[in-house]
């Protein structure tokens, strides 16, 4: 099969209005060729589609977008999508039914949500002419993630998730697995997610694309099987003013299911939309993404991430100061819960703070 994956998209208050109106020019310009002549069209819906106004108690901004996105998506090619991701279920019960009534009626077919932890492990199954790929799409633990009781979406575990792949490489010809992770920013995996990444592999998956960060990280081929350490968003055009410069750089993913060849086109955003990158500006995309691609190779990586990590020091001694002083409210210990809860904070945690140990010695 022919395939193309992208990151998130969430229409924000400049695109919203274009994706209300079905303005597809503006929105998608020249990457409209991308979707042509694909079997699988798949991108991360990275928000709700509802008129609800009821926003979940979380930390961080509540996503959501006009109804009408389904049919622009449907309109440009895709047909399938993933809703396994941390700002799905902002808008509660309420926001992911609209979601789901929506994309019924444009035709594309949702995964990575349940009606409790286990419904939520069901994979998306596609076969055509007698080949059967299976999409396992995962995120972390931020909010959305459903419980035993709970409706939510699929969760990363470090035990069933690999049991899931394994099963699913028994019948399918290929198996994909979409992780929405990592540290946001961050061009370089944690080893955590690094470790995780590659045990994917081993279990049967055949490409792993680990989107969330919003930046195009790294790229390695491992055992046979493709990682890409960060996608870069798909439609997610000045959600902040003070956005880094690599909020606007993606990478469109084609996968060739039966030679197993993988290619990734450059995009970047434009005022209110995305285009394909072309000469000077292709060039650079790709020629720092391959410098990080080397780094992935000969270990340097590991001081991308730790510099990171260095970096982001002090945001993260402020969730512990802020927490543990006598005044501190039920609010501030829910955020310093959450950094605990989710496994890319986690990551950095254990970056800057390895176990104190006085009586081993290096």
């Amino acid at each position: 099969m022919k395939t193309l994956f992208l990151g998130d998209l969430s229409p924000t208050k400049v695109t919203n209005p274009l994706f209300e109106k079905g303005d597809v020019e503006n929105l998608f310009a020249d990457t409209v060729s991308l979707f042509e002549g694909n079997d699988v069209n798949f991108i991360n819906l990275e928000c709700a589609l509802t008129e609800s106004e009821k926003e979940i108690e979380k930390f961080g901004p509540c996503l959501k977008a006009h109804p009408n996105t389904a049919n622009v998506l449907k309109q440009i090619g895709v047909n399938y999508c993933s809703v396994a991701n941390n700002h799905f279920f902002d808008y509660g019960v309420k926001g992911a039914q609209d979601t789901f009534k929506y994309l019924n009626e444009a035709g594309i077919i949702p995964t990575g949500f349940g009606d409790n932890y286990e419904d939520a492990r069901k994979d998306l199954v596609i076969e055509k002419d007698g080949e059967k790929i299976a999409i396992i799409a995962v995120c972390e633990h931020e909010y959305s993630y459903a419980l035993e009781d709970r409706m939510g979406c699929r969760a990363i575990c470090p035990f069933d998730t690999l049991e899931d792949i394994r099963n699913a490489k028994k019948t399918a010809d290929r198996v994909i697995v979409i992780y929405h992770g990592g540290k946001e920013y961050c061009q370089y995996p944690s080893p955590r997610l690094l470790k995780q990444s590659r045990a994917m592999i081993k279990s049967g998956a055949d490409v792993v694309l680990c989107q969330h960060s919003h930046c195009i990280g790294c790229y390695e081929e491992f055992e046979g099987g493709h990682i890409l350490y960060g996608q870069g968003n798909f439609h997610f055009v000045k959600l902040f003013e003070d956005a880094p410069e690599t909020w606007d750089t993606l990478l469109a993913v084609k996968y060739d299911t039966k030679t197993n060849k993988i290619e990734f086109i450059p995009i970047h955003n434009t005022d209110c939309g995305i285009t394909l990158a072309k000469g000077a500006k292709a060039e650079k995309i790709m020629s720092d993404f391959e410098t990080r691609n080397k780094q992935l190779k000969n270990g340097e990586w590991k001081n991308g991430w730790h510099e990171f990590c260095r970096k982001n020091l002090q945001n993260y001694l402020n969730v512990i100061h802020t927490a543990c002083v006598p005044r501190a409210t039920l609010r501030d210990n829910h955020l310093f819960a959450h950094y605990l809860d989710c496994e890319a904070h986690t990551d950095v945690w254990r970056e800057l703070f390895p176990t104190y140990n006085q009586t081993n010695e290096k």
